[in-house]
């Protein structure tokens, strides 16, 4: 089965870490990835007036600089089942993310995002939390910056076994397949006996993971979601942390101006948005 990964980039150094991490991902993997760049002008200036020509030359320059990408990336390759190509659009960057992902059947989006570094801070860039918060199409991948890949042999995933999961654990189980790495749920206790629909949902999520490597973890919520998560990943050597985002749930709330510029969720590890899909 080939796999089919758009990376984004805007040519700087966090997306090209994002790139690394996905082509690493995906080292032993049939793969095509497509390096897609949205290219638009805005003119900040108080110049009234910017001529074609100039325009002309920015626009040219960025499609260089995608073709360099792919140049580089044919080279530097170690799988020659690893296939790249480039899709150049001058629609916004939702936009040309969801025109590439029903043209060329995506399956994962891996973008890079900018931390607050040396604070105990995370702040989403205003491109991912687009993103984030509109793409329903397939599941994205947020890399943070300077971040050195690390085999994700534990993948997080917190739930509350208020949501009956369907097709949206299919990438959940992609991404263990993928690395044979396992699953560690968690569940935050705001109380301590669960509901009968939430055991019900705990059954389920049991009875589909069977064939998956996976265990189950409960964890006191003496603070915030924030903070307990931060000890999860600490405590379980997570490797990436995977959540699904239900209208209201946990994702939803760190992704709100201007919560987002205050929260103190802080991933150090690439964090996994799989869209509803009920």
């Amino acid at each position: 089965m080939r796999h089919h990964i758009l990376l984004p980039t805007d040519f700087s150094k966090n997306a090209l870490s994002a790139a690394l991490y996905a082509i690493r991902l995906y080292n032993s993997e049939p793969c095509t990835f497509y390096f897609l760049h949205a290219w638009s002008f805005s003119n900040s200036s108080t110049r009234t007036y910017i001529s074609s020509e100039y325009i002309d030359k920015l626009e040219e320059k960025a499609q260089y600089q995608l073709l360099g990408l792919k140049t580089q990336a044919e080279a530097d390759k170690t799988n020659a089942l690893h296939k790249f190509e480039i899709f150049y659009s001058k629609d916004p960057l939702v936009k040309s993310i969801e025109v590439a992902i029903e043209t060329h059947s995506i399956d994962l989006v891996v973008m890079g995002t900018n931390g607050a570094s040396g604070t105990n801070r995370f702040l989403f860039g205003s491109n991912a939390v687009s993103i984030i918060t509109k793409m329903k199409l397939c599941p994205i991948l947020v890399v943070p910056a300077d971040f050195d890949y690390i085999e994700p042999k534990h993948i997080g995933f917190p739930t509350d076994f208020k949501h009956l999961y369907s097709s949206e654990l299919l990438s959940l189980k992609h991404f263990s397949k993928l690395c044979n790495s396992e699953v560690k749920v968690v569940h935050f206790n705001e109380s301590d006996d669960l509901s009968h629909r939430q055991n019900t949902h705990l059954v389920l999520l049991k009875e589909s993971l069977e064939g998956y490597k996976h265990s189950f973890h409960w964890m006191t919520d003496n603070n915030t979601k924030e903070l307990a998560i931060k000890e999860f990943i600490r405590a379980q050597d997570i490797n990436v942390l995977a959540m699904i985002n239900y209208k209201h749930s946990f994702i939803e709330s760190i992704t709100k101006e201007p919560i987002v510029k205050n929260i103190g969720f802080h991933p150090v590890i690439p964090f996994l948005v799989i869209p509803c899909f009920s």
